[in-house]
């Protein structure tokens, strides 16, 4: 059976490659592109500098800073407004996960209104929608090359899955050194949502030849520089490197899908106000540990490719020694239990049969290689807790 690959139509990967931007646009034959980015980047003066290269190659943009984290459907009313008043062609998502993802959302509502609801999973949506560019500032989400965005319903706290072509961007401007002002925190979560893609990606019920390659050099090269990024962000090799990183894994998932962990992280944001990054990295080892023997083989090549095991090493052992390895590197980077970043006991035992629902409607966790049941998804919420 052949498996469907998509990436985007353009890709500039490299330090200075933002400064490419205008040229990009052009090249595209567009003239009016909406910069969705935050208040973060604006403080910055990188958002500024965006619109000066953009006006240089002739082109009419229009800022739109007024991004959050974790988007929501109410979120979104203000860029869709701006795109009518702007007669935008286009959109650029300049930033990290959830600019990426609010230009993503503008794009289908400023080509076909309605609301995002409408086009939550398990529709499949080809489009129409207006063409994105995507230009990371995190080593972490891949959205840049995902056919995916994931938004929060305002009125039912829902956090929503929206798949299909008519979010994958058409050109992606992939600049490392817009990464290097990271915090560790940042660098940290976002590092380990993209070991997250990778893993799950080659471990998938809907893993293939194609993502698998590029899932296992992700997983490799996070192994070596994550904890290099993270312990001195001025470490421009490493930056490099994960940057590249995020990018292989992001288009792995995106060509097979993520699983359980993913299912069960988007629940815990929602409710919580968790970055989505580190939300997965609370759930990493536990969800790991519990999947680990259905697709023990599957495991061990990631083990193997993580370093943590040879090819001496029977299937076993090398998925054992990966368990052990992400519980050790969220160790090393200082991952919280939710009960340590401060959620409380009561208010999450109590969101558990909901967040369990949703993470099963999601549709993420069959895609796992041991599809839970909805009693194992609490009972992995629980253990979690800390």
């Amino acid at each position: 059976m052949a498996s469907p690959i998509a990436l985007p139509r353009i890709m500039r990967i490299g330090g200075g490659a933002v400064a490419e931007i205008g040229e990009v646009v052009t090249g595209l034959g567009l003239t009016r592109p909406l910069v969705v980015t935050d208040s973060f980047l604006v403080g910055t003066g990188a958002a500024e500098q965006m619109i000066k290269t953009l006006e240089s190659a002739g082109l009419s943009p229009r800022l739109f800073a007024d991004t959050v984290p974790d988007p929501t459907t109410d979120s979104l009313d203000a860029g869709v407004a701006a795109i009518a008043e702007h007669d935008c062609d286009s959109v650029i998502g300049f930033g990290g996960g959830s600019p990426m993802d609010t230009a993503k959302a503008l794009g289908i509502l400023g080509r076909q209104g309605g609301q995002m609801r409408d086009y939550k999973a398990p529709r499949n949506n080809v489009g129409p929608a207006l063409p994105v560019i995507a230009v990371p500032t995190t080593a972490g989400s891949g959205s840049e090359t995902t056919q995916f965005t994931v938004i929060t319903d305002s009125a039912s706290n829902e956090k929503m899955l929206c798949p299909g072509l008519a979010f994958l961007p058409i050109a992606a401007v992939i600049d490392y050194e817009l990464t290097v002002s990271m915090p560790p925190r940042l660098t940290a979560d976002t590092g380990v949502d993209a070991l997250t893609h990778a893993i799950e990606a080659y471990v998938s019920k809907k893993a293939n030849p194609f993502a698998d390659s590029l899932a296992l050099v992700a997983i490799g090269t996070i192994g070596r520089v994550l904890r290099r990024a993270y312990t001195d962000g001025s470490d421009a090799e490493a930056r490099e490197q994960m940057m590249l990183a995020a990018t292989q894994a992001g288009i792995a998932f995106s060509n097979s899908s993520v699983a359980l962990v993913h299912g069960m992280s988007r629940p815990i944001g929602a409710h919580f106000h968790v970055a989505h990054g580190l939300s997965n990295a609370m759930l990493f080892p536990a969800v790991t540990a519990f999947s680990v023997r259905a697709a023990e083989s599957r495991y061990a090549d990631c083990a193997r490719a993580l370093g943590v095991a040879t090819t001496g090493d029977d299937d076993a052992t090398a998925a054992d020694n990966l368990v052990d390895a992400l519980r050790e590197l969220c160790r090393d980077v200082a991952v919280p239990t939710p009960k340590a970043y401060g959620i409380d006991n009561a208010r999450w035992d109590e969101l558990i049969p909901l967040m369990a629902e949703q993470a099963l409607a999601s549709g993420s966790p069959n895609n796992n290689p041991l599809v839970p049941t909805d009693a194992e998804i609490r009972d992995l919420y629980a253990q979690i807790y800390g």
